[in-house]
């Protein structure tokens, strides 16, 4: 038997950006015309150009005032970078409009969001916030050995052996470190915990419904 239709988490997450929010108040005293000059300036500032100046000429020739089409270029420049983050093998095109549908955003601007966001231009948007959204370098190599402390200050830790780790960075640094061989049993017993977990979470259907 169905149990009725279950809708899919957000792209937003749990919580509504204040700035999407805001941006969705104010569209109704918008036209399609000065939407769409607005969201090729702001893909363009997604890209990397400076498009003030193109905002700026859309502000002086619009009937709304400088603030509300603020709060406007802000929440489509948010939905937009959420939007982009999320792969589009994992964001499906209906369930993207349907989660601006429910922000109250009338059709045909969520017409024209979902061309940019599933449309030819999302390659290049994509290569641009890889290069603007913040990250740590990644481990390109790890190598490690097991010593044993011979002679030390301390009589506790003599002769109990520790591993020593050396991790090679993307950025071509080193860091080194060394793990007493309890902390590192723990760490593998706690690795292991959450690999265990995630292939349990990745069994349960608990998004699917079943008839």
């Amino acid at each position: 038997m169905s149990t009725g239709h279950t809708k899919e988490p957000s792209f937003l997450g749990g919580r509504i950006p204040p700035e999407i929010e805001s941006m969705s108040k104010n569209l109704k005293d918008l036209d399609q015309d000065t939407f769409r000059k607005l969201l090729k300036a702001v893909v363009g500032a997604l890209e990397g150009r400076d498009n003030r100046d193109a905002i700026k000429s859309v502000s002086e020739n619009c009937l709304i005032s400088p603030n509300k089409l603020n709060h406007v270029v802000a929440g489509m420049y948010q939905v937009l970078s959420e939007a982009i983050r999320i792969s589009s093998a994992t964001l499906k095109q209906e369930a993207f409009k349907e989660d601006l549908r429910d922000l109250k955003i009338p059709e045909e601007f969520i017409s024209d969001f979902s061309s940019v966001v599933f449309g030819n231009r999302r390659v290049a948007l994509e290569a641009a916030s890889s290069q603007t959204d913040p990250h740590l370098p990644t481990l390109e190599q790890l190598q490690w050995r097991v010593d044993v402390a011979i002679s030390t200050g301390s009589l506790s830790r003599a002769l109990q052996p520790s591993v020593l780790m050396q991790m090679k960075l993307s950025d071509s640094s080193f860091k080194q470190f060394e793990v007493p061989v309890s902390k590192f049993q723990e760490l593998r017993y706690n690795v292991a915990l959450i690999l265990k977990e995630m292939n349990d979470l990745e069994k349960r259907n608990i998004l699917k419904i079943q008839d």
